[in-house]
């Protein structure tokens, strides 16, 4: 349970530090976001980030805590990296199907 629950965390603060960077805000929002909200989204990020790793350590311990969350990190990274990948492509009109008749 702690592995999911800490994957959840991670997932979640990836998701924060994708939406706090430009080029995303514009694909996920058409726009730009303003300095202080791309602000806070990096700094929840990097807080829940910190929260999954205590909680992790504090459940197994340092040795076995830090291994599982470099896991977990590596496994969110890459849903979210995914989910992404796979909205910009659904997102964004086929070039291919507008000019057939």
């Amino acid at each position: 349970m702690t592995h999911l629950l800490t994957l959840i965390f991670c997932v979640v603060a990836f998701a924060f530090l994708v939406v706090s960077v430009e080029r995303h805000q514009g694909t996920l929002f058409g726009r730009m976001l303003n300095a202080g909200q791309t602000r806070g989204f990096r700094i929840a990020g990097w807080c829940v980030l910190v929260l999954a790793l205590r909680f992790i350590v504090d459940d197994e311990g340092w040795a076995l805590g830090l291994v599982s969350y470099s896991g977990c990190t590596s496994l969110a990274a890459g849903m979210v990296f995914g989910a992404l990948i796979v909205y910009e492509r659904y997102k964004s009109p086929r070039s291919d199907e507008g000019g057939r008749a």
